[in-house]
């Protein structure tokens, strides 16, 4: 049964008045002594329906994602109305509006990319749209789908997904593997994959499957669970990611062109039964993780510290995780060893979404939450 949901402007009236009234309910400022330096952490918006990313515009503004549907700015301590424009979005589950980015020529063109789940014949499925924001930033126009998920299926778990845009503008795109998990292994399904198109979808000449006999000629990399944190290196260029195990086996991973991860053939987690997964922990031909939880921390997005504010943490790894509802910072060391270093946070926040290092180096941080909030990370004067 074909299922979509738009937000209507009965229920866009409704969520504002929410935000009105849960606004005083946000704790405005705390502050925290981390391991190496004490942080200020600032409520930029409360009374969010389960944010589930965040974009700063060059303005300073913040463009922000609710899972049930809805896109909203963030000005001056306002929360807009919902933006208007949105095509239909299968909002049930771990579904619904996922991730936004802004296109590297943004202040010119206008251009964002988000991904959401959506529902055809066949089930539902997480999708690449392309739109415009309007002058005024109360509409996208110009939408246009530029990937759909080969195979769609039943159920609500597990869509992925994140997006991080390359040099070159194209863009490198996470999808869970649906809780489908031979599917990760079917290098002819897209389901626990990186998929890796340009800004209108078309296939990169990189690709390591660009001719589609091998696979799919999307499919940058396989063996994927559910990456819910995808980011690049700047220092580097690598490209990096955040993934859900099972019970344990959380991953960071560095995804290369045409190699497979291993899910679910290897994994250091178990099924939720307390079962064991695939052959054990390594196989030929399959790659091991940069670094794994056990037990799981529920990882959502990650990013690579560069900026200026906090250079005690210069090339640290953050990861946002919503178990245990905490901020994991991890150090690389010059063999590429990852050590996990302090746990920030912990409880204090909620559920623990994205984390973006903004233009001034704060962090910016959501949490997945009924009232959730648009969290400031900045450092605390002395």
């Amino acid at each position: 049964m074909k299922r979509c949901h738009r937000i209507g402007y009965c229920a866009a009236l409704a969520a504002s008045a929410l935000l009105v009234a849960n606004a005083a309910l946000a704790v405005p400022v705390k502050t925290i002594e981390t391991q190496k330096v004490k942080v200020k952490i600032e409520t930029i918006a409360s009374g969010l329906n389960h944010p589930w990313a965040v974009e700063v515009l060059p303005d300073g503004a913040y463009l922000v994602t609710e899972r049930p549907g809805r896109m909203r700015i963030i000005r001056d301590g306002k929360t807009s109305a919902p933006i208007a424009g949105l095509p239909d979005i299968y909002a049930r589950g771990q579904g619904g509006l996922l991730d936004v980015a802004l296109d590297p020529k943004f202040a010119s063109n206008r251009t964002i990319y988000f991904t959401a789940s959506v529902a055809a014949e066949g089930g539902s499925g997480t999708a690449v749209f392309r739109a415009v924001l309007s002058p005024d930033e109360r509409r996208l126009t110009d939408v246009k789908r530029i990937f759909l998920m080969n195979k769609l299926s039943r159920g609500d778990l597990q869509y992925g997904s994140r997006i991080a845009i390359a040099k070159d503008g194209s863009l490198f795109v996470s999808l869970g593997d649906r809780f489908e998990q031979d599917r990760a292994q079917d290098f002819h399904d897209d389901a626990g994959s990186i998929i890796h198109i340009r800004a209108d979808g078309s296939i990169p000449a990189d690709n390591p499957f660009k001719d589609g006999a091998k696979a799919l000629p999307e499919i940058w990399s396989k063996g994927h669970r559910n990456p819910e944190g995808i980011t690049f290196d700047t220092a580097d260029g690598k490209l990096y990611t955040a993934e859900h195990g099972a019970r344990g086996g959380d991953e960071i991973n560095t995804p290369e062109a045409g190699k497979n991860y291993g899910w679910p053939v290897i994994s250091y987690g178990r099924n939720y039964s307390g079962t064991k997964i695939g052959v054990g922990t390594a196989k030929a031909g399959m790659e091991q993780p940069l670094f794994y939880w056990d037990p799981s921390i529920a990882p959502g997005a990650i990013a690579v510290y560069r900026g200026k504010m906090f250079p005690e943490w210069k090339g640290d790894f953050l990861v946002a995780a919503l178990k245990f509802k905490l901020l994991s910072r991890l150090d690389r060391n010059s063999s590429g060893k990852i050590t996990e270093l302090e746990r920030m946070f912990d409880g204090n926040f909620g559920r623990l979404r994205d984390v973006v290092v903004a233009p001034d180096g704060a962090l910016l941080l959501t949490t997945d939450e009924d009232n959730g909030a648009l969290l400031r990370v900045s450092r605390a004067a002395e």
